[in-house]
């Protein structure tokens, strides 16, 4: 017999039972509604209770099965009609065990699981949850390999955060549309955008209507080693005349306090820099050494952060009504908190907004939006892409260093463009250089 966290794990015949916490709970509780969530790596189960609840946990063979077993509880809801959105269960019954005092459930499943449950307090909407979480044994995490194109350079990874999910409806504006809805509508739009332009490849966090955590988000993103990551949200105030867009990056207070947290988990640290390149790890480095290396990952990530906000907030502008900000904005949002990958958050609109909801909700200006995030991660890597992308390829030869004694039609003469495309491709104002300022080079017309 193991001790594993707070049960006792135990072989016994053709199962293992999980003892969780029992004798606890006094009350009887009720299990008003049982609820499903899909995802590509696990199926969520989450009971609705009317009062906290013990629960033991029974994993049973030949054929797969789990049991849950909750004293003095009783159920109101009719399993045998269950909608059951899941790759693993394939069935669902209950019975009410009088002698024994408990309720019996169980979950029928098409193959082996690795179980987990816990409970959860009541919180917004929802009251006291039990949830079983079922991770498919066969499947093992894999590091994709980094996608290369014909030339033989590799393409540029966007990570897409649609916000909120499963469980976690995010604001609902007052027509019931659901803020996880609408952002993985524009999230699908604009990895349909990215993955249509040569040298850039896109990955959601979630790609259908189920939970993940906010670190699980990042860490999707460190696992294919994006380049960005860029977490769709819509706004909710009380105020319903609230209106228009906003982008997002991290503080500095934010990061600083991160940076501690990240120094603290080391152990688990092999690929907090992996980025494009896994090759260096700070899992076996020197404390001083690894606080150094992590406070220049962060500053580049932080610094990389604030440049691409800045192209996208300049699109976005021509593309929304309006701006609730008309400069990016700062927050330690904790989706943001990424010290090696460059990180924003767009707040698409606010959904509390009768008419920003209706917005929300219209295909084409979904698609409207995502045209302009697109034009923005564009503009960004044209001006900075990375080494051995195919950006880089296009884009990284065409660039000048200013020397003493450069003029712009000097410039525009060696290049053979015009004085305008060189002021329009570099967004200046005047024909005054500073010497070690770069130029971006347009393409010959």
């Amino acid at each position: 017999m193991r001790i594993m966290g707070n049960g006792v794990k135990t072989r016994l015949g053709l199962g293992i039972l999980l003892f969780l916490g029992l004798g606890t709970v006094a009350q009887a509780s009720v299990v008003k509604g049982l609820r499903f969530w899909q995802s590509p790596e696990s199926t969520r189960v989450v009971l609705d209770l009317s009062t906290p609840t013990d629960h033991k946990l029974l994993v049973l063979d030949n054929p797969h099965r789990i049991v849950l077993d909750l004293p003095r509880a009783s159920l109101a809801v009719d399993v045998e009609h269950l909608e059951i959105s899941s790759s693993l269960i394939r069935a669902v019954r209950a019975n009410r065990e009088e002698g024994l005092d408990r309720l019996r459930i169980v979950l029928e499943l098409k193959e082996a699981v690795e179980p987990k449950s816990f409970t959860l307090k009541p919180f917004q909407q929802y009251g006291d949850r039990l949830v079983v979480d079922l991770f498919n044994k066969k499947r093992t995490a894999s590091v994709p390999p980094p996608s290369v194109t014909p030339a033989g350079d590799r393409d540029i990874v966007i990570a897409i955060d649609a916000g909120h999910g499963g469980e976690d409806p995010g604001a609902v504006g007052q027509k019931g549309t659901y803020e996880k809805h609408v952002t993985l509508q524009i999230a699908r739009q604009l990895k349909k955008a990215i993955d249509a332009e040569p040298g850039l490849s896109a990955v959601l966090t979630r790609d259908a209507d189920y939970f993940v955590s906010l670190r699980n988000r990042t860490d999707i993103a460190r696992k294919h080693r994006a380049d960005l990551f860029i977490s769709i949200h819509a706004d909710s105030v009380r105020n319903r005349s609230a209106r228009g867009a906003s982008v997002w990056v991290l503080s500095t207070r934010g990061a600083r306090s991160e940076m501690g947290r990240w120094l603290e988990t080391k152990e688990n640290s092999s690929d907090l820099l992996g980025g494009v390149d896994n090759s260096l790890s700070l899992g076996d480095k020197d404390p001083g050494i690894a606080e150094v290396l992590l406070q220049l990952s962060m500053d580049y990530a932080v610094g990389a952060s604030y440049e691409v906000a800045n192209e996208v907030l300049h699109r976005i502008k021509t593309a929304v009504p309006r701006m609730h900000k008309n400069q990016v904005q700062e927050a330690a949002f904790i989706v943001l908190k990424n010290p090696d990958i460059p990180s924003l958050l767009f707040e698409a609109a606010f959904i509390s907004n009768p008419g920003e909801e209706k917005l929300l909700k219209d295909p084409s200006y979904q698609r409207k939006m995502a045209a302009s995030l697109m034009d923005g991660i564009k503009a960004y890597f044209r001006a900075n892409p990375p080494d051995a992308s195919h950006y880089a390829s296009l884009y990284k030869q065409n660039r000048y260093v200013i020397r003493r004694g450069d003029t712009l039609s000097g410039i525009a003469q060696r290049y053979r463009v015009s004085v305008g495309s060189l002021r329009q491709a570099n967004k200046l104002k005047s024909d005054r250089l500073l010497v070690g300022q770069q130029l971006l080079i347009p393409a010959p017309n």
